[in-house]
């Protein structure tokens, strides 16, 4: 099975861990979507920075939900700044594109109730190699001559790796390849410093 085009599609499934059969408590989960969402529609110039602002660049539909409504908030807005965009809605961002996921036949979805009173989705990934796809791709780009990688593969790490997504990338692992990320991280354009000033605000209590 391919692995799915979109970048926050991607995110989630780098983001599942397949020993706990689930996505991990405490992660930056929607924060990274919302910013892998901006990274795919800036990569595709629908999105253009104007002076720190996210600004409507080419209008035109995407046929992807998820980027369409972005896009739909963002036109009927005054312009903000990227932090700003990825601080709006993380929540139902993980629930859209775990939807997509599953149209999309990459993940069983099952709901249940945790201590038989909240409830929740059990998430499962139906083919591993989709994933292990993925983290090739990491591993690609974090090695491979620079100027020789995918730019959505740049835009995966940078946003995996400021988002502290550890189940992909431990500190030992980005403390080596500190320099490689950072390059990564600039060839993301404003997505990277973005993601780290919400994850921040979000830490602080400010979003």
């Amino acid at each position: 099975m391919a692995v799915p085009h979109s970048l926050p599609q991607r995110v989630f499934l780098l983001a599942y861990d397949p020993d706990k059969g689930r996505v991990g408590p405490g992660t930056n989960l929607g924060a990274m979507l919302r910013a892998a969402a901006l990274a795919d529609l800036y990569r595709g110039g629908l999105l253009t920075d104007e002076r720190g602002r996210a600004v409507i660049g080419v209008r035109h539909p995407c046929d992807d939900p998820v980027f369409d409504a972005l896009l739909e908030e963002i036109a009927g807005s005054k312009p903000h700044t990227w932090q700003s965009w990825i601080g709006h809605r993380r929540h139902a961002a993980v629930g859209a594109v775990r939807r997509q996921l599953s149209d999309g036949g990459w993940v069983h979805l099952q709901p249940h109730k945790i201590l038989g009173l909240f409830p929740s989705t059990k998430v499962t990934v139906r083919d591993p190699r989709v994933r292990d796809e993925l983290l090739g791709r990491v591993h690609t780009a974090l090695h491979k001559p620079i100027g020789g990688i995918d730019p959505a593969d740049a835009a995966l790490v940078a946003i995996i790796a400021v988002g502290d997504l550890r189940l992909v990338l431990d500190r030992k692992t980005t403390r080596a390849n500190k320099q490689r990320i950072q390059e990564l991280t600039k060839l993301s354009g404003p997505i990277g410093p973005a993601l780290h000033k919400a994850i921040q605000a979000a830490a602080v209590g400010e979003i």
